[in-house]
């Protein structure tokens, strides 16, 4: 659950499946969270350099462009590279080894997933990533 204390965090889906956006941006913002939704990568790239977004929930297999080249993008502009990616994936696409390290993936779901058990990823996530924040400030 999202500390009362603070702003919402801003969390971005990106899934060309529109019932899996539905779905997923539903309970996060039931969770209090801020959604932003987008159907490509190419779009969500957009959406990342014009907004303040805290984490990407991406799907692997998307067209255009894949949530790996997404992340891939991501990890190569300096303010991207920061905001933690949580990949969505179907149970037959696997990750080649080494492969989400590369691209600073947070975490890879399969599908089929529970949305309850998303929200709690995207939780300690982010409480991970306000832990080294708070950290890299104090340091």
């Amino acid at each position: 659950m999202q500390d009362t204390h603070s702003k919402p965090a801003r969390i971005l889906v990106v899934d060309d499946e529109a019932h899996i956006v539905h779905v997923v941006a539903l309970k996060l913002r039931n969770a209090g969270f801020q959604v932003e939704t987008a159907g490509d990568g190419d779009e969500a790239l957009t959406l990342l350099q014009s907004r303040g977004i805290d984490l990407v929930v991406t799907d692997l297999q998307m067209p255009m462009m894949s949530g790996i080249e997404l992340a891939r993008a991501m990890s190569k502009d300096a303010v991207l590279a920061n905001i933690p990616v949580l990949m969505l994936t179907a149970r037959g696409h696997l990750l080649r080894d080494g492969e989400a390290d590369s691209v600073h993936i947070a975490r890879v779901v399969h599908k089929p997933f529970s949305p309850r058990a998303l929200v709690a990823e995207i939780e300690q996530l982010l409480a991970s990533q306000r832990d080294r924040d708070t950290h890299r400030r104090v340091a």
